[in-house]
């Protein structure tokens, strides 16, 4: 039985979701894999750098400033957590990956498996942080960053050898689907959008997911790992869903070709032929047709079958801890 100090780079939503899957899976870790987990370190823009070497008991906030010491820094940090894993979810910039790649090659210099939900630190540091990885004969892992849960890179990675990648379509925003099917049933963009907030897939400020952002960073997490590309997000043509009307979506729905945000990339010859994210109007009966609410899928096509389509059924924030999840288990084992 091996116990693994685990850090915490960022701890919203997503990583508080990750502390309490581990308590649930507690049994399950130890039974099935011999793991057991301590979380030596967090760190937020609100909580600063904590460390206790002993474990820290709690999510809650003021009961880890009172179990937590504070460190000078994230040298420090990772100095005094001595983490095994550092499990990095900070908020995502879409046009440089900072400061999320410098914590992951922090971590990894400091012996650290880094496992990541972050997009950008994919799309500006991946050739960087697999190398480094490589290096110190750690892992950096990224699985939650497209479909939560959804296996993508660890299908490629571990179960598709020697196929070539022509080209794949997505659905990968939650919220503009909401926000189109809300307009399809005659509400407002606004009402939309508090509708998808209220379901907790949209920020206070909508604009990463209806103007594209989201899925156009996606698309560049998928060129960039599985066909060794260097896209970033200026280079895909990006359109967003603000200036489609209530009766445009209605029309399309009663077609029987619905309005969905779709992000596609081309490939020949090893070489992109195209990266677009624009509204689409898709038939009910292609594979992507059918993802409806929260859901997310994306459709691949591959020389050695016509397709293959992977969807997740409206993940939540559990779904996304999961995925982080999977990747601990998959990095140490």
């Amino acid at each position: 039985m091996k116990t693994f100090n685990l850090g915490f780079i960022g701890f919203g939503n997503v990583g508080k979701a990750l502390a309490r899957l581990l308590a649930a899976k507690t049994n399950d870790l130890r039974d099935l894999y011999g793991i057991e987990t301590r979380i030596t370190g967090v760190a937020s823009r609100s909580l600063g750098w904590l460390v206790n070497s002993e474990g820290l008991p709690t999510i809650d906030s003021s009961q880890l400033r009172n179990n937590g010491t504070p460190a000078e820094g994230l040298s420090d940090w990772l100095r005094q957590v001595r983490p095994d894993v550092v499990f990095e979810t900070t908020s995502l910039s879409h046009e440089t990956g900072q400061p999320a790649i410098e914590y992951l090659a922090a971590a990894l210099k400091a012996g650290a498996h880094a496992i990541t939900a972050n997009k950008g630190a994919v799309v500006y540091g991946y050739d960087e942080l697999n190398q480094l990885a490589k290096l110190t004969g750690k892992r950096f892992f990224f699985e939650a960053t497209v479909l939560d849960s959804a296996p993508v890179f660890s299908l490629f990675r571990e179960t598709l050898p020697a196929v070539k990648l022509r080209g794949f379509k997505g659905v990968f925003n939650s919220t503009s689907n909401v926000v189109l099917e809300s307009m399809e049933a005659g509400r407002s963009f606004a009402e939309g959008v508090k509708m998808a907030q209220e379901l907790g897939v949209a920020e206070t400020d909508p604009s990463h997911d209806v103007d594209g952002w989201d899925s156009t960073v996606k698309i560049c997490a998928l060129a960039n790992v599985l066909m060794g590309m260097r896209l970033t997000p200026v280079a895909v043509r990006r359109e967003g869903i603000r200036d489609l009307t209530a009766r445009t979506l209605q029309a399309a729905r009663a077609e029987g070709k619905p309005y969905k945000l779709m992000a596609r990339a081309k490939f020949a010859d090893d070489k992109l032929v195209s990266a677009t994210v624009k509204p689409e109007q898709v038939a009910m009966t292609e594979p992507l047709g059918n993802v409806r609410g929260t859901s997310l899928a994306v459709h691949f096509e591959l020389d050695m079958m016509p397709g293959l389509t992977i969807t997740s059924h409206r993940p939540n924030l559990q779904s996304t801890a999961y995925g982080l999840l999977a990747d601990f288990i998959n990095a140490v084992r």
